[in-house]
């Protein structure tokens, strides 16, 4: 999110939520805020725990935002072709049944 959409959400939550009432939800927003990182540096460490450090995550990598369609259409539509998969030339040289 950018952070004018965050300053008008903000601004929505100060009109809905009323002057005297703000500090008390920016509290417990910060300690949901703070719970979620803890219980991902959580996550985090048990993975590494179990996997072993040889193996590095890079968490970028499975970033959803990377995903361009356009892109991946592109890249298939311009790859070289490989080889036929095995069931499909089993498809074309098996004659029709009667």
């Amino acid at each position: 999110m950018s952070f004018e959409k965050l300053l008008v959400i903000g601004v929505i939550a100060a009109f809905l939520i009323g002057p005297t009432r703000l500090p008390a939800y920016a509290a417990k927003l910060g300690q949901f805020v703070r719970s979620l990182r803890r219980l991902a540096d959580d996550v985090q460490q048990q993975v590494r725990e179990e996997v072993g450090d040889s193996v590095d995550l890079d968490w970028r990598r499975y970033d959803p935002r990377q995903y361009d369609p356009r892109r991946i259409i592109r890249e298939a539509l311009l790859a070289e072709p490989g080889p036929e998969p095995a069931s499909r030339s089993l498809e074309r040289s098996a004659p029709d049944a009667p």
